[in-house]
């Protein structure tokens, strides 16, 4: 039987914890991105600007702008989806369970592909990431039951 996985995230680091029946958490794999802990101005933030979405004559959309804070914490949410999604699309896991701060449990749920997106069994806005592992399945037992 397919273990259920659950992913404890922020915008800076992650763990990626399995639970199989009977059995206690335990790490699949661990994410950092430091990057996304610095300050805008030593990631080199570009002034404030506008950039056009629609190339063509006459459009008149424009993207939001993004900080270099901003685009860090994208670019990680998209490095756990595309891991996620390889081991989604293999059948690694019965279901995921995501338990993120906001706002990045939005950009991580936005960032995961279709295989991922049909095993998330459940989202929750909070971040664990600091908790320990006997500490986190208690925790995790506890919001399930909500």
């Amino acid at each position: 039987m397919k273990p259920e996985w659950i992913l404890i995230a922020n915008a800076s680091r992650a763990r990626l914890l399995q639970r199989e029946q009977g059995c206690p958490l335990v790490v699949v794999h661990s994410f950092d991105h430091p990057q996304s802990r610095s300050r805008s101005s030593e990631l080199g933030d570009a002034p404030a600007g506008q950039e056009k979405a629609d190339r063509s004559f006459g459009g008149a959309a424009y993207a939001p702008r993004l900080d270099a804070k901003e685009k860090e914490h994208l670019r990680f949410a998209h490095r756990m989806s595309e891991y996620l999604e390889q081991q989604a699309q293999q059948g690694s896991f019965k279901s995921l369970a995501l338990y993120a701060s906001s706002p990045f449990l939005g950009e991580l749920k936005a960032a995961l592909g279709s295989a991922t997106t049909a095993l998330v069994s459940a989202t929750h806005d909070l971040d664990l990431t600091s908790v320990g592992l006997v500490e986190l399945d208690q925790r995790i037992a506890h919001e399930s039951a909500h």
